[in-house]
């Protein structure tokens, strides 16, 4: 990822985390809408799941420059989505909902530049994850 990428990446979270509780509720509608079968995985209030996912992201986001200190903790997140039952493919759906998301909350702001960096860091964090799942 690239320092112009990085810096895109942060001054838009910085857009949109004031607003986090309505950001993560369209993140949530517009990931169910793509994959319905997704929502009974989710039992829990799902305004604390919301805070939780944004606080993640606030978490990747602060560390874009350090990632490697933070691959235990997403493995960690991995292996607990994988017992939650999580299948694989839908990382590419979180994908998906998480930049139509983004694109949304920040309007004619959300620049393929910004779409592209985005793309990254999610795909860098979801293999991750991804590793963290396999091992359980």
């Amino acid at each position: 990822m690239t320092e112009d990428q990085k810096i895109l990446i942060r001054s838009s979270f910085a857009r949109i985390a004031p607003d986090a509780q309505a950001v993560a509720g369209l993140f949530y509608d517009r990931l169910f809408t793509i994959d319905p079968t997704l929502k009974p995985l989710f039992k829990g209030d799902m305004a604390e799941q919301g805070r939780k996912l944004m606080a993640m992201i606030g978490v990747a986001v602060a560390n874009l420059d350090a990632l490697n200190a933070i691959v235990p903790a997403v493995q960690q997140l991995g292996a607990r989505h994988a017992g939650y039952g999580v299948p694989n493919d839908s990382y590419s759906t979180v994908g998906e909902a998480l930049l139509w998301t983004l694109e949304q909350g920040l309007g004619p702001d959300y620049t393929p530049q910004m779409a592209q960096a985005w793309s990254e860091c999610y795909a860098t964090l979801a293999a991750v994850m991804q590793q963290g799942a396999a091992q359980t």
